[in-house]
């Protein structure tokens, strides 16, 4: 109940400032080209070794995720490709992100036990969202699922702002695909009746 109200209130504050950056022109596509830079910068800033500022600038770059949507509803300029677009690039914000943390695991000679949890990570991302677009393609609503994106951008952040990223990469790597598992039980509840 309670986290519901707080979505509630951040979807309101979403919308209004989604209003007041429709007033630049900016298209909700072209938002969704800058988050994808955005997130490419990120990546690269983790990449260097800066994860801290990475995890700061994680954070900007999800709050300006949310925007392209609130966008288009406030212009009237909700698309299907739109939708689409929004996903693909979405995905492929989470994966630079990574890619930048899987980077500096890799120059920073830690073994193999981060590289595997980055992968994992990644893997267990991208199928929590491919679930999701099968089971919708099925005609099965499926917004269920206790790892979702935005909860994956706050940990990774939070991880990174304290110095922790091997403890958040855990997480990830363990929580994505028990939420993959998660949607695959509700698709098939779904199905069964």
């Amino acid at each position: 109940m309670l986290s519901s109200l707080v979505a509630d209130r951040v979807r309101h504050r979403v919308q209004r400032v989604g209003a007041l950056v429709a007033r630049t022109g900016l298209t909700p596509n072209q938002l969704t080209l800058v988050g994808l830079l955005l997130n490419a910068a990120v990546g690269a800033v983790i990449g260097s070794g800066e994860l801290q500022w990475g995890g700061a600038l994680l954070l900007v770059a999800g709050a300006f995720d949310m925007l392209d949507g609130a966008v288009a509803r406030a212009t009237g300029k909700v698309t299907r490709f739109g939708g689409v677009l929004d996903s693909v690039l979405d995905r492929y914000s989470e994966a630079l992100v990574l890619g930048g943390l899987l980077a500096w695991f890799v120059r920073s000679d830690a073994g193999s036990v981060p590289v595997l949890l980055c992968y994992a990570a990644i893997v267990g991302s991208l199928l929590v969202s491919y679930v999701r677009a099968r089971a919708e393609g099925a005609g099965i609503a499926l917004t269920q699922g206790f790892f979702a994106r935005p909860e994956r951008v706050v940990v990774l952040a939070l991880g990174l702002l304290l110095d922790r990223p091997l403890v958040v990469l855990w997480l990830l790597a363990v929580a994505t695909n028990l939420t993959v598992l998660q949607r695959l039980w509700l698709v098939y509840r779904a199905t069964r009746g």
